[in-house]
């Protein structure tokens, strides 16, 4: 009970270990099959499609710092997200940031009629998009005009990156669970 307390407040596996005077490896071992547990219950949700106002972006998770950043580093680990305003978040790894791959999971986890907004990243203007009132916002201009904003998932990345951080890395395997998750914001 004392892991699972450690495990809701964030505290690592290694730090929570400590505190309950286990080893390491079992903390650890605690911790993966709680993440295993949650993905699992929440595969039901993963299904359902997403309506209303929706910001979508990709971010890329992991790699060295050193050297080039952002799309096309080397070592990083691509990773795409929805976010309805004012509800959940979906993530998926996905292998690249190229149109088709983005464009289909909006096409299959959106209502149709849905507003998305989205930065100015040439992967969303490949494919026709009818089915959805769709805003973009170029970052080189300004980042928020209104409505017209990916705050939201933005601030997602940010937050999902300061959690990760004190972990020193997420093992790809590991980062696959979070794939199957949704978040509740």
């Amino acid at each position: 009970m004392r892991l699972i307390e450690h495990f809701i407040a964030g505290t690592t596996a290694r730090a929570a270990a400590r505190f309950c005077g286990l080893h390491r490896n079992t903390a650890a071992y605690y911790f993966l099959r709680l993440r295993e547990i949650i993905a699992y219950e929440l595969e039901a949700e993963i299904k359902a499609m997403f309506g209303g106002e929706i910001e979508v972006d990709e971010s890329y998770f992991g790699g060295r710092r050193k050297g080039k950043r952002g799309r096309g580093a080397a070592d990083k680990i691509p990773v795409f997200g929805l976010l309805k305003r004012g509800g959940k978040v979906y993530t998926k790894i996905i292998p690249d940031a190229s149109g088709a791959t983005l464009i289909t999971i909006i096409e299959r986890k959106l209502v149709s009629d849905s507003i998305v907004y989205s930065d100015c990243w040439r992967g969303y203007n490949l494919r026709d998009v009818s089915d959805f009132h769709y805003f973009r916002i170029n970052h080189s201009e300004l980042f928020a005009d209104r409505h017209n904003h990916i705050n939201g998932i933005e601030n997602f990345w940010n937050q999902a990156k300061r959690h990760m951080r004190k972990f020193n890395g997420v093992p790809r395997r590991i980062l696959g669970i979070f794939e199957r998750m949704q978040v509740e914001i």
